[in-house]
Parts: C-alpha cells; sequence; structure tokens
C-alpha cells in the first residue's frame, strides 16, 4: 500500500535541469499517498469500530480480540 520514496530520488529529481517540473511532480505524488493512505487508514478504524461493536453484541470473543489488536495497531500507526 505504502510506496518507498527516498530522499536521493528527490534530489536527483530537484537536480535534473531538464525538467524544472520533475520535483514538483514527485512531491505532488508523495502528498497525494500519504493523503490516500490516511483516508485508507480512516476509514479502516471506524470500519473496525462498528465490527468491535457487533463482536461485542454477539459476545464473539475470538473476533472482538482480532478487531482490536488490529484497531490498535492502526491507532498506534496514526499516532506515530
Amino acid at each position: 500500500m505504502d510506496k518507498y520514496y527516498s530522499y536521493t530520488d528527490f534530489l536527483k529529481a530537484v537536480g535534473q535541469q531538464s525538467t524544472e517540473n520533475q520535483a514538483e511532480k514527485l512531491l505532488n505524488e508523495i502528498y497525494l499517498d500519504l493523503f490516500i493512505s490516511r483516508l485508507q487508514r480512516m476509514q479502516r478504524i471506524e470500519q473496525l469500530k462498528l465490527l468491535i461493536d457487533t463482536s461485542l453484541d454477539q459476545k464473539n470473543e475470538k473476533a472482538f480480540e482480532c478487531y482490536t489488536t488490529e484497531l490498535n495497531d492502526l491507532l498506534a500507526i496514526t499516532v506515530s
């Protein structure tokens, strides 16, 4: 899901004089990927909250533990 962008690649794009917009395009792509990734994480967090509520209503302990573990992992990524 997440792409890897190196600082070296960005400096190469900035240093190339043949196309001035290459660095700007790369930076826009990075920001767009970060934005989409954040939206996907936030959507999954909301989905997990609903699944946790459902598993509590159904007294499904195994599903509850699975969903809360995934939710905690996503929240740790979002905070850091």
